[in-house]
């Protein structure tokens, strides 16, 4: 009795539509936020966080594997150890021209790819390189091995006193 039963039937329609309307809103919703989380994880874990590089730091033996007067090239850690006296260097055997390794000369250090050439201390004394060879930082640790540290470079002439 007072209820109109057009009107009735036409509440019931809009309450099915306005449900249809929210459940397809929180479908798209759903799956926006679902692409997006795909893509972020795509772009966070494409590449690795762990490095398969050598490491910069490492241990050369004692110093007195090194008798005075010697240079020994370390050619797996591209370093070479020289010896004057008590004191103690180390000189990296790339070349500054195009990264090869150079190679123990009576003069110095020669390149065998395009000739450059560095004298005892490793600086240039021909050929197309365009700066010294890199000295690193050697100190001694705590077992008394010389550590060679080629994430620091010092400057040429810098020795270790032992």
């Amino acid at each position: 009795m007072g209820l109109n039963p057009r009107r009735d039937a036409g509440t019931d329609s809009d309450d099915r539509a306005s449900r249809r309307r929210l459940l397809g809103w929180l479908s798209g919703v759903g799956l926006f936020g679902s692409g997006i989380l795909s893509a972020f994880s795509n772009f966070v874990f494409i590449k690795p966080r762990a490095t398969y590089g050598a490491p910069q730091r490492f241990t050369a033996g004692k110093p007195s594997d090194y008798p005075d007067g010697t240079r020994v090239a370390l050619e797996p850690r591209r370093v070479c150890i020289v010896r004057d006296g008590n004191k103690l260097a180390a000189i990296s055997t790339t070349c500054t021209h195009l990264g090869c390794i150079v190679g123990l000369s009576e003069t110095g250090f020669a390149c065998p790819c395009h000739g450059s050439r560095y004298d005892q201390d490793g600086t240039v004394t021909g050929g197309p390189a365009p700066k010294p060879l890199a000295w690193y930082k050697v100190s001694l640790a705590p077992n008394g091995e010389l550590e060679i540290d080629k994430d620091v470079e010092v400057n040429p002439g810098t020795y270790l006193n032992v």
